[in-house]
């Protein structure tokens, strides 16, 4: 079953331990509300390969971090849905995945280890007056009469699963499930900032069912005949370039794709979504080097939400090909957001 209760812990980080070969997990000690919390973030996988993917955005954008000042200090359930604040790697467009690397946790020397990634953002929300950190996952305890192991605190208590949390292999199968991904985003106030890190394990799959959470088979790799180069997926080489979300006059919205593959791709099929799971159907051929602006028509309401909305682009099977995000700050009538 997914994991249980999911959500999002607001606090203060006030003090942290690095992972070790005995306890790999890097350690948090929050507080929030004269409340005690330790946050326990994997950096070793217990599967093969033992490096967790790792990203890192420093200028963090999705329409998410408007409802999370909002959120009281302390855990706070989610609920696993589409709308709201809960996350989903694959689903939420949050990041891109292929801007996650695999990085091992005690790699000599410094400042280029899992742990001491961590650690240089932990520190910095540490030594912020007004950073507030807020780390999404799985809660336990609190444990009355029970000390916490890593800091002493009584009762234990504390948040884990700060990473990935679907597309698993193995005996990890039973915490599937959509709407349900750990992370940690830390906001700085003063600085109008927002710093987010996403975790996986290498053995997840990064194509899921939409109701379970569990792996399915991804697309099928269609290779460059006969040339001697690299094998390269097509669908891979759409990508959405940009939107109009707001048009001028009797226009319409626009999505625009980029085919920066070497081929005609046959878009019939495929699709356009939104983040409530509305879809926009897609014909003809996209060639290469081209982008093509596809309006959207004949939708009763606004198709993308002027708010802050994903917009997701799905193959013919309706796996994802590509994901992005925008927020309000971004929308201006007639103006294309660049993605």
């Amino acid at each position: 079953m997914p994991i249980h209760p999911y959500g999002v812990l607001k606090c203060k980080a006030i003090d942290r331990r690095l992972g070790t070969k005995e306890n790999a997990h890097y350690q948090v000690y929050a507080t929030a509300n004269n409340e005690h919390f330790r946050i326990a973030i994997n950096v070793k996988s217990q599967l093969s390969p033992s490096e967790l993917l790792y990203c890192t955005v420093e200028q963090f954008q999705h329409f998410v971090t408007a409802e999370l000042p909002a959120v009281p200090f302390g855990f706070t359930p989610l609920a696993s849905k589409p709308d709201g604040p809960a996350l989903d790697y694959i689903r939420s467009n949050l990041f891109d995945s292929r801007d996650m690397v695999p990085l091992a946790f005690d790699i000599p020397g410094q400042e280029n280890d899992l742990n001491e990634k961590l650690d240089f953002y932990i520190k910095r929300a540490m030594e912020t007056d007004d950073a507030v950190l807020y780390a999404f996952g799985e809660r336990w305890g609190p444990e009355p009469g029970k000390k916490d192991k890593i800091f002493g605190f009584d009762p234990g208590n504390g948040i884990h699963n700060i990473h990935m949390n679907q597309g698993n292999s193995d005996r990890f199968t039973k915490d599937d499930g959509v709407y349900q991904d750990g992370g940690l985003l830390i906001h700085f106030p003063s600085e109008d900032r927002w710093i987010a890190v996403f975790l996986a394990f290498q053995s997840q799959s990064w194509h899921t069912d939409d109701q379970t959470g569990r792996a399915i088979a991804g697309p099928d790799e269609d290779t460059v005949p006969d040339t001697g180069a690299r094998p390269f997926p097509v669908e891979g080489g759409i990508r959405i370039a940009g939107a109009i979300v707001i048009p001028e006059g009797d226009g319409n919205e626009t999505v625009t794709l980029l085919n920066a593959s070497n081929r005609d791709v046959d878009l019939t099929g495929w699709a356009i979504a939104n983040k409530v799971k509305q879809r926009y159907k897609l014909q003809g051929f996209i060639q290469p080097g081209q982008f093509m602006s596809i309006p959207i028509i004949g939708q009763s309401s606004g198709f993308l939400r002027n708010k802050g909305d994903i917009i997701t682009l799905l193959d013919q099977r309706g796996l994802k090909v590509d994901g992005v995000s925008y927020t309000k700050h971004q929308v201006k009538p007639g103006w294309t957001v660049l993605f």
